[in-house]
């Protein structure tokens, strides 16, 4: 990474009692990329602490938000995006707390967004051994849904965290919207920004699990949150079928675009 400090690209963390892989998984980020927001959402662990020599160190590139309670990774994100609107920043890269996304591409994502701003980046998992099956089978059927809610935009995973958002149109769509704001978060915007028509670019990234001796966590409830998801994917179809002649025509324009 150069010694330069992005005033139009952020790469902003939630987090939420993620623990001493937090300190390890800022500390890669900003190897890569100035600045690095991270919001503490709520966190009870004390992981709050670990990342106070990190600011020490890097007190103009990396700055910590904290909220009192937990309200969820959508909303923490909001709290975030729209902080750094007031700042002049116009992209946001997101990245999950746990180690999880590839540090090493973050220059890929941002190169990518620089050349297509208007167009939201996504990330594209591939996952190895590690991957817990239940986990992959479960957003197969979520990108299924997702596909059938836009109409085939083009959005190949609907659950990655790593992206990169333009963040005028992301603050749209969560406002138009009271949910978005937990674990229904990036699938629930992806289909939103589709349907304002926003252009996609998907870009594989490696998925990485660490097990709990390597100090990996996931705040992931199996039940809970396919709850969610299934009821965020019954509101979503139920929209896509008032909205189906005008996510024609605009499908139509993005092919005669090509």
């Amino acid at each position: 990474m150069s010694d330069s400090f992005s005033q139009t690209h952020l790469i902003l963390v939630p987090s939420y009692n993620t623990g001493p892989i937090l300190e390890k998984t800022v500390l890669e980020i900003l190897e890569q990329w100035r600045p690095v927001w991270v919001v503490i959402d709520g966190s009870d662990d004390g992981s709050t602490t670990l990342l106070e020599s990190l600011q020490k160190q890097h007190p103009e590139t990396l700055r910590v938000i904290r909220l009192v309670k937990n309200i969820g990774k959508g909303a923490a994100i909001l709290t975030g995006i729209k902080l750094a609107q007031q700042q002049g920043y116009t992209h946001v890269l997101t990245m999950d707390a746990d180690h999880q996304h590839p540090a090493g591409l973050i220059n890929d994502f941002m190169m990518a967004s620089a050349m297509k701003p208007d167009a939201m980046i996504l990330g594209e998992p591939v996952f190895d051994a590690s991957a817990p099956a239940l986990r992959v089978q479960g957003r197969r059927i979520s990108n299924n849904f997702v596909k059938l809610e836009t109409l085939s935009w083009g959005i190949h995973d609907s659950l990655f965290g790593m992206r990169v958002y333009p963040i005028q149109q992301l603050i749209a769509v969560m406002e138009s919207t009271c949910w978005a704001r937990r674990f229904d978060f990036e699938p629930e915007v992806a289909v939103r920004l589709a349907w304002r028509g926003i252009p996609v670019i998907n870009l594989p990234a490696p998925v990485r699990y660490l097990t709990a001796q390597e100090g990996g966590v996931s705040q992931f409830k199996y039940v809970r949150d396919n709850m969610l998801l299934t009821w965020m994917h019954t509101r979503l179809v139920l929209e896509f079928i008032m909205r189906l002649p005008k996510l024609v025509a605009l499908r139509m324009k993005q092919k005669s675009a090509l």
